[in-house]
């Protein structure tokens, strides 16, 4: 696979979707700062770490995380700016309180809140023209040959990326979070060979876009420690969710990007 040279060696995002009260938020997010904030992986840029919190939590988390190179963002953004949308929050306030990412996609969304490629792509545009690095959840309805969901994959992507690109936005890199909706919330993940082949598939598409440069696909979908070392290096990093709760476990993951590092398994 060709890979994408420009991307970081390892990415790790953290959303925290809703499980989480404000008080237990702002305690994890010490716990990650003390086991994350001086870890060789992320101080030496091994890894790049980012945690997405709800919408109150994302100054205070970040005030947390202050003086780490843990970055924050946020689990969804409006489609437009600024206008009579309530309960919205824009892209453009996201990036004011010092947001890096913006999720779009979630299988979530698109399940409860009836969001589809079109609404997808305009919340990706909102993300890049506002300077924020759009978290872009795709994957299969169901479970199928590795194959078959690589080219369902990819052409979603396309479809979303296609339409984004037809709205108000920059040219920027993005992070394809590979989540297959039958993983998700699954006792275990995918299996290695079918992460590694939509991924690849996924790294290939991306590297050869024009103004995608800096782009890297993760895997979502009950990922977690262990997985990361099992995978090629077509698969950029991991995209966690309830499994990260621990902050000693995004730690141990953080022990198998140095490991990795040392054996020159990743790109660097």
């Amino acid at each position: 696979m060709t890979g994408l040279a420009e991307a970081p060696a390892v990415t790790l995002g953290v959303s925290l979707k809703m499980y989480l009260g404000h008080r237990q938020t702002l305690d994890w997010t010490r716990r990650i700062a003390a086991v994350a904030g001086g870890h060789r992986a992320v101080a030496d840029g091994l890894a790049e770490l980012f945690v997405l919190p709800s919408f109150p939590q994302i100054i205070p988390v970040a005030e947390a995380l202050a003086g780490t190179a843990v970055r924050t963002g946020a689990q969804d953004l409006a489609a437009e700016d600024r206008g009579p949308y309530t309960g919205e929050v824009s892209g453009a306030v996201l990036k004011e309180i010092g947001c890096a990412f913006a999720e779009v996609g979630h299988a979530e969304r698109r399940r409860l809140f009836g969001e589809g490629d079109t609404v997808v792509a305009s919340k990706t545009a909102a993300a890049l023209r506002n300077g924020l690095t759009p978290v872009m959840c795709v994957g299969e309805l169901n479970a199928c040959p590795p194959d078959e969901a690589a080219a369902r994959t990819v052409a979603e992507l396309e479809r979303i990326l296609t339409t984004a690109a037809s709205h108000d936005c920059e040219p920027g890199p993005v992070v394809v979070a590979y989540e297959p909706q039958w993983a998700i919330g699954a006792p275990r993940p995918a299996g290695p060979e079918h992460i590694s082949t939509v991924c690849g598939a996924l790294s290939d598409w991306l590297t050869a876009q024009p103004g995608l440069a800096g782009s890297r696909v993760i895997y979502g979908g009950s990922a977690g420690p262990g997985l990361l070392t099992r995978l090629g290096p077509d698969v950029g990093g991991l995209f966690l969710g309830r499994f990260a709760h621990d902050a000693d476990a995004v730690g141990r993951i953080l022990d198998e990007v140095v490991a990795l590092h040392g054996t020159g398994a990743r790109r660097s």
